[in-house]
């Protein structure tokens, strides 16, 4: 009979958030599959848990996996965890997961905290209906017309942003959304010098360049969604089309922001797409 995989969620920042189940879990498998094993080693010695370690990250994720399946086929039970938080959210553990399951392999969930959620829960924003986009792409041209094909998205928007780009990234969504979307940042949630910040997009980036939201830790973002109506953004993308074949991409951006209210540089980004798309 095989082994159960179970994916675990750690604490983020505060240890004090692991559960009590996720304790027994890590105590009494006899694997513990883990993104960084030095840092689990270390949460795994807080809580007096023993178990063999070994690592699956985003760089060895098909040869681990195999080799972790192969102990689970032999009736090993095995954690999966992440450096913190639940595993599988902007982190590795897909493949292994997905594998399992092709194996027959029971699969169970030990949950626990996660940044999306804590976010989401302070952040004073609609919860109802949400989407998480995770990490932004690190450079800058990719990164505008990401934010350019999620500027009318109704839902609340949820990501996460290294403290090396996080200054760019609200210059970013200030230019796509406007200073004016409402939005949370959430620094270092759960740790020590957590901090929680409500405000719309122009005062988080003007907070983060003077000081008053410190630009050191891990950030979420909970960006407002779009007040437009859900076929917004199919209505933009054919004024965008029709307009740009006649006048070119500014002219096009620029009547379109004038007639529908939407960023004019979000709107330049999104035609440029869409004719890039069209000539493809």
């Amino acid at each position: 009979m095989s082994g159960t995989l179970f994916v675990v969620a750690t604490p983020i920042g505060n240890l004090d958030d692991l559960t009590p189940r996720a304790r027994q879990t890590l105590a009494s498998v006899d694997l513990v599959a883990a993104e960084d094993t030095r840092r689990t080693g270390r949460l795994l010695s807080t809580i007096g848990a023993k178990p063999a370690l070994t690592a699956l990250h985003d760089h060895n994720e098909d040869r681990a996996s195999g080799e972790i399946i192969e102990a689970l086929m032999n009736g090993r039970e095995v954690a999966l965890v992440s450096d913190a938080g639940t595993p599988l959210v902007s982190d590795p553990g897909f493949r292994l997961v997905r594998a399992a399951h092709d194996r027959g392999i029971a699969v169970v969930p030990v949950p626990g905290v996660s940044a999306v959620t804590a976010a989401l829960s302070a952040a004073g924003l609609p919860t109802d209906r949400f989407c998480f986009e995770g990490f932004p792409p690190s450079r800058a041209t990719a990164r505008r017309k990401w934010l350019a094909a999620l500027v009318n998205e109704t839902r609340s928007i949820v990501l996460y942003e290294s403290v090396h780009r996080i200054g760019a990234c609200l210059a970013d969504l200030v230019d796509a959304f406007g200073a004016n979307r409402m939005a949370f940042v959430g620094r270092e949630l759960t740790k020590l010098h957590e901090q929680c910040v409500r405000a719309p997009l122009g005062e988080l980036h003007a907070g983060l360049s003077s000081g008053e939201i410190v630009g050191k830790g891990e950030f979420v973002l909970v960006v407002a969604g779009s007040k437009s109506e859900a076929t917004a953004p199919v209505d933009a993308d054919r004024m965008l089309a029709l307009l740009g074949e006649k006048l070119g991409a500014k002219d096009a951006a620029r009547i379109t922001a004038e007639l529908t209210g939407l960023k004019k540089n979000a709107l330049y980004e999104r035609v440029l797409e869409l004719q890039k798309k069209s000539s493809s």
